[in-house]
């Protein structure tokens, strides 16, 4: 919360204190102890800007009906030199206090005052945070799950960063293991069919038959010729490999660019195999005696450590419980599992010195999750500052109908489809506003409207809006947009203080966002506040009026545009000054 709303509420607990204490001391109440009471924001504004239950939860200690206290503490409150204009008691004990006009232009100033800097606080204690996210296989495009993955992930990163953490972004590239093996294979058996045919070389069932992978074989031949039919196989794989990784890996970093996605490391699993890290891993698991031989693989318990980490016992098909299902860490052709390497990349995260690690996972990564903090704890780290935001599915749609394919490729819809045919701004909006854990649809038609329709586009169009308003009251000489305190009490009416109220909120909204590790707080932020804005708009005129007050009206109007900017600035979403 802000500065101001945090010294509104430190005063009042002081008041009731001191009331209660008075009260006392005139023997309108018994002597006895102040339980814990609660001062929050009541359901009905009309009822009071804050309400307590001191009264009620202290009918015990002081020996007294709820309605008695209650009154005993308004006669002895002292209101003078704080923020609040009067107190009331309603029902059987409740209390009510209600906020003075100094508090609501004192939020206005407070946000003018801090610029780009309102919202953000120290909350995180500049706790080092890693954020992994999107980490796609290397071996072909990104999808959909990348896509909302890219976005929410790098939010929470922003989120955090606001909320006083300091902060770290990582995308882990999977390049080595089984699946370049597989790259390696789809790629020599494309290549070989330009000068063999594809009768003569059959591509296997379980390799990669996407059209990339004929691409890139032709990319290869169009260097390299034939020189590489005859070629030891061991030598032609890598030699495509080595073509093909790069070029995939550059179209990552290109497609994440272009969606405002910039890495502080992009950090290879092969420096894992190539350093000793991976094998050291599977010595410390052996030496523990957390591993075993079956069928020629090395397998890991991972129930030994992952138990504690299971929500709930999972049940097979006959109902029975069943626990953590062990993992392979060495295939029985000597090769490490992608198993194996996580929790080598997780040790090595920890080591660099991260207090918390936050991983962006599909949901059809589940499982994986206590195996991954109990593995952990097994090599000597602590799986409790691991943690993984699990992510649903995305439905993609237009006209009310289910969309698969690409328009413009006719194959399954890419990451960078998606960037070709909806604005980043769009894309990075409708991503972040659903929970993680909840299916969404994205609405393709939606996403380019330019209407109230479209969320982002409301949004934007009030920022827009507020500098269309001060650049037409510069353009009349009026070019200050500060007020002074007492021009800032006369926003009284009902929606210039609805609005300072959710204005005053960025800040507890950005550390719940931080403390949950759900970004989508800030979408619905800056949805509620564009609405109270174009709300405010429509019924309180800001020119044409008396002057102290068009230069009160004009001052919220700057406060609110530094809220949406700051919200939208999290988001990487651009805050337009016209449309």
């Amino acid at each position: 919360m802000s500065k101001i709303v945090k010294q509104a509420e430190i005063q009042l607990d002081s008041a009731i204190r001191a009331a209660v204490n008075a009260a006392i001391s005139a023997g309108t109440l018994p002597e006895g102890e102040l339980p814990a009471y609660v001062i929050e924001v009541p359901a009905d504004r009309s009822h009071g800007d804050l309400a307590s239950n001191v009264a009620m939860v202290s009918a015990k200690a002081f020996r007294s009906a709820p309605r008695k206290i209650a009154d005993a503490i308004v006669d002895n409150l002292s209101l003078e030199g704080s923020y609040f204009e009067k107190a009331e008691v309603a029902g059987p004990g409740f209390l009510n206090f209600f906020l003075s006009p100094s508090y609501y232009g004192d939020i206005v100033a407070e946000a003018q005052e801090l610029g780009d800097a309102f919202g953000r606080s120290d909350f995180g204690k500049g706790e080092k945070v890693m954020v992994e996210y999107v980490s796609a296989n290397p071996t072909g495009p990104m999808h959909m799950g990348n896509a909302r993955g890219g976005a929410l992930g790098d939010c929470l990163a922003s989120v955090l960063d606001a909320a006083g953490y300091e902060v770290w972004r990582e995308f882990y590239i999977n390049d080595a293991g089984n699946q370049i093996e597989k790259f390696g294979l789809s790629l020599e058996v494309r290549y070989l069919q330009i000068y063999k045919g594809e009768d003569a070389v059959v591509l296997p069932e379980d390799a990669y038959h996407g059209d990339d992978i004929k691409e890139h074989a032709a990319g290869f031949a169009a260097i390299h010729g034939d020189a590489y039919v005859e070629a030891d196989t061991a030598a032609r794989r890598q030699a495509l490999i080595d073509y093909a990784l790069p070029l995939n890996i550059a179209k990552m970093k290109a497609d994440m660019e272009k969606y405002r996605i910039i890495y502080d490391k992009w950090f290879t699993e092969s420096t894992l195999h190539n350093n000793g890290e991976l094998k050291e891993i599977i010595a410390i698991l052996t030496e523990k005696g957390l591993t075993y031989e079956k069928d020629g693989a090395l397998w890991y318990k991972a129930g030994e450590y992952g138990e504690k980490y299971q929500p709930k016992k999972h049940l097979n098909r006959d109902g029975e419980e069943e626990g953590i299902k062990d993992e392979v860490l060495v295939r029985a052709n000597g090769n490490p599992t992608y198993f194996a390497a996580d929790i080598a990349y997780h040790r090595n995260k920890f080591l660099r010195g991260y207090d918390t690690l936050i991983d962006v996972w599909g949901a059809d990564h589940h499982g994986h999750v206590a195996r991954m903090k109990g593995a952990m704890d097994a090599v000597g780290m602590d799986g409790n500052r691991l943690n993984v935001v699990l992510m649903q599915l995305v439905r993609l749609v237009r006209d009310g109908e289910i969309v698969r394919m690409s328009k413009r490729s006719g194959k399954a819809i890419q990451l960078s489809d998606l960037l070709d045919e909806v604005p980043v701004d769009a894309a990075r909006f409708f991503f972040n506003q659903r929970e993680a854990n909840t299916q969404m649809e994205f609405d393709l038609g939606l996403a380019i409207e330019q209407s109230s329709s479209n969320p982002v586009y409301y949004v934007q169009y009030a920022h827009a809006r507020i500098h269309s308003i001060i650049r037409k009251l510069a353009e009349s000489g009026v070019t200050d947009v500060k007020a002074t305190a007492n021009q800032l009490a006369l926003l009284t009416a009902p929606e210039e203080r609805e609005l300072i109220r959710h204005l005053s909120s960025l800040e507890k909204v950005v550390v719940d966002c931080a403390r949950d590790y759900d970004p989508s707080g800030i979408t619905r932020y800056a949805l509620e506040l564009a609405g109270l804005f174009h709300k405010f708009y429509n019924a309180c005129h800001v020119s044409g009026v008396e002057q102290d007050l068009m230069m009160a009206r004009l001052a919220l109007c700057d406060a609110t545009r530094i809220a949406l900017h700051n919200a939208l600035a999290m988001m990487k979403i651009d805050a337009p000054e016209s449309m």
